[in-house]
């Protein structure tokens, strides 16, 4: 492999402010030769309003997993979506995430009944259709980073995967699913819905409007300064994740979802033996504030506070904050009078409380994501609201 290529996302410099994702020198076009990689659930609405969004966003957060575990020492570029996810990847790479997310896609079908669409689009492609793919490195804590996506190319290439549907255009992944079952080691959902300590958890999209980019990001800078003001009026943060909602109970309800996803490892009954003494040794040490291997109770819980995905941008601003009623209504009238102005399309939904997926690579090291999305569809929901604006303004 070569190392310009592979070792492209490695070697970025991270920024360490959430708000420098408005800063167009803080992102790196992606080279030519990479990949958008998207997959998301057709179908994903009628599925959240039969009730299975945690179903939902284990099958988003699987597609994640399967790459990064095929990537093995390379790192790549990722944003959850809650019902998908988007994938940056180098040529290298291009066959073997394929393969995975293919896996995946069956994966989904047989253990839940969705349908995973995947999809494809080189850099160079998007770069020819007059749009970027720029890509910035937020640190969220020591070893942990989540990727940032800025251009206008991730859009153009979702959009571009979703309009070939029969595959004929070469953007959707087509073909029969090779062998095998994908690899995802390392994700669980073993933590109980996090409630709402202030009124109500809203996932919040954000789209700025206009093709000049440095306006976009203006836009952008206020909407956060704007939510900021708003947010830290008590000393508050909007934070999803705290420790008096942090419940962990055993069994879980979504233990069910990880048995079906880790087809991997062994028959059925002794995925369940596993997951069920796992989650067992972790729910004592949790109740206990208990230290065993790895596994420390206190610090795994303020780790996981600090490296939650509550905040993401890729050419869409996307959040995940707990709010007063107060808050909600002024973050709305706030986004109304932008979007009157013509300067964003947006969508907001209200849920009681928020959703986690965890993906583990090494306690002792620190290093652990979790994927964070509101109850009751989260953004998926919001999506359908910010998609109507966007179809309204043409």
């Amino acid at each position: 492999m070569d190392r310009s290529d592979t070792g492209f996302y490695a070697d970025l410099p991270a920024f360490d402010r959430f708000e420098a994702v408005t800063d167009l020198a803080r992102y790196t076009p992606l080279p030519d030769g990479w990949l958008v990689v998207i997959a998301d659930i057709r179908g994903s609405t009628p599925a959240i309003a039969a009730g299975r969004y945690k179903d939902v966003n284990m099958v988003g957060a699987s597609c994640i997993t399967a790459a990064l575990n095929v990537a093995g020492e390379v790192e790549i570029p990722y944003v959850f979506g809650g019902d998908g996810a988007t994938i940056a990847v180098p040529p290298a790479l291009a066959d073997p995430v394929r393969a995975a997310l293919l896996r995946t896609r069956r994966l989904s079908a047989s253990a839940f009944g969705l349908e995973l669409r995947v999809g494809a689009v080189p850099v160079a492609e998007v770069r020819r259709r007059g749009q970027d793919v720029l890509v910035g490195k937020y640190r969220i804590s020591p070893g942990n980073h989540l990727a940032m996506f800025a251009g206008g190319g991730v859009d153009l290439a979702d959009g571009l995967i979703k309009a070939d549907t029969d595959g004929a255009r070469g953007f959707a992944v087509a073909g029969p699913e090779p062998d095998g079952d994908p690899d995802l080691e390392g994700l669980s959902c073993r933590w109980q819905p996090f409630r709402s300590r202030r009124g109500a958890m809203i996932s919040l999209l954000v789209r700025a409007q206009g093709t000049d980019r440095e306006d976009t990001a203006a836009v952008y800078r206020r909407v956060l300064a704007e939510l900021r003001g708003i947010l830290s009026a008590d000393g508050r943060t909007g934070h999803p994740i705290h420790a008096d909602n942090m419940r962990f109970r055993w069994p879980s309800r979504r233990l069910a979802a990880e048995v079906a996803l880790t087809t991997g490892q062994g028959p059925r009954w002794r995925r369940w033996r596993r997951v069920l003494f796992t989650s067992f040794v972790q729910y004592l040490l949790e109740k206990f504030d208990g230290k065993a291997g790895g596994y420390d109770a206190p610090r795994y819980r303020a780790e996981l506070r600090a490296n939650t995905d509550y905040r993401r941008f890729d050419d869409t601003l996307r959040l995940v904050l707990d709010c007063t009623a107060a808050e909600v209504a002024a973050i709305r009238a706030l986004l109304d009078g932008l979007h009157g102005e013509g300067k964003v399309c947006y969508g907001l939904h209200e849920a009681d409380s928020a959703l986690m997926t965890c993906l583990v690579f090494n306690l002792e090291a620190g290093q652990h994501i979790h994927f964070v999305d509101g109850a009751d569809g989260g953004f998926a929901m919001a999506a359908k609201g910010m998609k109507a604006q966007l179809a309204a303004a043409g």
